[in-house]
């Protein structure tokens, strides 16, 4: 009997801007900013497209609330992943070294700061400063894995 083999590879899109700003800083933060940002408003436009498909009906007003909300979703967690990612690279410059703990810092001062520009109570800020180390230091120890 005859047998018949199927051979392929898989690979992921590489897209990758370079912005020079002049500073390893700024140049961090706006890459950090793109690049989070994309995806939050991607995956903010697929969620409201299967709404919309789900729900039937296209009108221009869903367009215009698709399209506000996915900028906004962009904008914000862009924001945050350039605060942390500029957190993240000032910690390494202060302290002269690059490991896990510069993650844990910045993620902490950047859960704090992010929760306290929105106004939360001091128990809300210390939670999210909280959070923000500890996703910070899973990703950065899951990066050693890989």
């Amino acid at each position: 009997m005859p047998k018949s083999r199927f051979e392929g590879s898989l690979s992921t899109p590489c897209v990758d801007v370079a912005i020079d700003l002049g500073n390893p800083l700024l140049n961090l933060t706006v890459d950090g900013f793109l690049k989070i940002g994309a995806v939050a408003a991607t995956r903010s436009a697929a969620e409201d497209v299967y709404h919309i498909v789900r729900k039937g009906s296209l009108s221009e007003h869903n367009f215009e609330q698709t399209l506000k909300k996915t900028c906004k979703e962009g904008a914000y967690w862009g924001t945050v992943a350039g605060v942390y990612v500029g957190m993240e690279y000032g910690m390494e410059r202060v302290r002269g070294t690059r490991d896990w703990k510069n993650a844990l810092i910045g993620g902490v001062l950047t859960g704090a700061l992010v929760s306290a520009a929105g106004n939360n109570n001091a128990d809300k800020v210390v939670i999210d400063a909280i959070t923000g180390g500890a996703i910070a230091t899973a990703a950065e120890f899951i990066g050693y894995l890989t």
